[in-house]
């Protein structure tokens, strides 16, 4: 940890309140955090005060704070080619769509690049619109796909509402067992009868005008729900029945962090387009894109693609997917996420469900888990916002940086995280839930 001043932090947290918009807040109740610096699944303020983050920040440090195989390749670009027009080819941007591509494998051989995850899932869209000659897109309730115009419509959830300005977006359930809106009393009914739900959305919305299906591949922000088995199998065999496009969006949940390389690789379904941002780089420089099945890509040899960014394909981004996806591999860091989730982090909650009674369900995969939490396990009646705020408070006192959303404590380390960093959170989050259940 280098020297810290607490003066410094005094001035960060001024200068933020000052002059620092903030998204999704009403901007005069704001407390922000303030981070120094950070190594690892750590983070430290300006008192040199250490956190756990457990939050991966946004859920897209996968490889932790400063892995320096990112920096060194950030660095090493920035003294060759700091910037590049994106009509220009560059080394750094054909080494990280090689790289990309065969993670994925199958039928994807192009990749459009983008600054985040947002703009890859407006540009999927534009993509499915172009190449199938129609305009809806359909997509989940229980979603987030980003905050510009079309991926805010077509998120579900509450932040699309004052924000629904896009065109031809429509919405269905998808399924969620512990919170179903089909009766369903287990899994195999759930996928069952979800999918008969989405096939009279599909027929009610007019099939023949429907250019895709946007789905995350598992629900993150919406709290982490693992598709039941058949699933999006099922959704494959409608959009294949209907003409419709597939596009998964991995922005939360890709690189990693559901112990695969990209989680549809876990659940037997090959899309035809699939959305990236986050952890292909641990967020190091913005960077996003949208993985392009061979037949699309095949569709704009002659026709005009009317979209671009000055951005895409930003070199220093360029160069720090290179290094992650170099250190991911020969770190087996996909590996890691996986036995962790396996054999470590998903047993410790489960264990901590059983003693606490504030946890209704736990759900997740790999380094990917969430908390619901209730005011009692019979009604799974939710808890409010205040119980939430006293978990976070009772996190942040012991030195965890949590992720909560909703009524729920998402569990998300980066995949890095160790057994040992796993058993010290688990006790953290025993001791937290212990004291808010007493005061409750």
């Amino acid at each position: 940890m280098p020297d810290l001043n607490s003066a410094d932090g005094t001035l960060a947290y001024d200068l933020d309140r000052a002059h620092v918009f903030h998204s999704w807040s009403a901007q005069g109740a704001l407390t922000p955090f303030v981070i120094a610096g950070g190594s690892g699944t750590s983070v430290w303020d300006y008192d040199g005060r250490t956190y756990l983050d457990f939050s991966s920040q946004l859920v897209n440090t996968n490889l932790g704070h400063q892995h320096p195989a990112i920096i060194a390749a950030i660095k090493a670009q920035a003294d060759l080619l700091a910037t590049v027009a994106p009509a220009h080819a560059n080394l750094a941007r054909g080494e990280a769509a090689k790289r990309i591509t065969a993670k994925a494998g199958g039928p994807f051989k192009k990749v459009f690049f983008t600054n985040g995850g947002a703009d890859a899932n407006e540009n999927a869209i534009r993509m499915a619109r172009l190449t199938t000659g129609r305009d809806k897109i359909l997509s989940t309730y229980r979603s987030y796909h980003g905050n510009t115009g079309g991926a805010i419509v077509a998120t579900g959830d509450w932040r699309r509402v004052p924000n629904e300005f896009s065109r031809g977006h429509a919405h269905f359930f998808g399924p969620f067992l512990y919170r179903s809106e089909f009766w369903a009393e287990s899994p195999e009914q759930e996928s069952e009868r979800a999918l008969r739900h989405l096939e009279r959305v599909i027929q009610s919305e007019g099939a023949n005008g429907i250019a895709a299906i946007l789905l995350e591949t598992v629900p993150g922000t919406a709290g982490v729900l693992v598709p039941p088995p058949g699933y999006l199998q099922g959704v494959r065999a409608l959009c294949d029945k209907y003409g419709i496009l597939l596009i998964l969006d991995e922005v939360m949940c890709g690189f990693g962090r559901t112990g695969e390389w990209f989680a549809w690789q876990g659940f037997d379904v090959v899309p035809d387009l699939v959305t990236f941002a986050k952890g292909v780089n641990s967020g190091y420089v913005p960077a996003g894109g949208v993985l392009i099945s061979e037949s699309i890509a095949n569709a704009f040899e002659s026709q005009v693609f009317p979209g671009g960014l000055t951005y895409s394909g930003h070199p220093l981004a360029m160069a720090s997917i290179v290094g992650s996806i170099d250190a991911m591999t020969d770190e087996k860091v996909v590996e890691n996420a996986k036995s962790i989730g396996e054999d470590v982090l998903g047993p410790g909650l489960r264990e901590l469900a059983e003693k606490h009674p504030l946890i209704g369900d736990v759900r997740g995969l790999g380094v990917f888990w969430a908390l619901d939490l209730v005011d009692d396990r019979e009604s799974r009646q939710p808890v409010s916002g205040g119980v939430i705020l006293q978990v976070k408070k009772a996190l942040m006192d012991r030195n965890l940086l949590p992720f909560a959303a909703d009524n729920r404590i998402h569990v998300v380390p980066p995949c890095t995280v160790s057994a040992d960093e796993v058993a010290q959170a688990l006790a953290i989050y025993d001791e937290a839930f212990t004291e808010v259940e007493a005061a409750l």
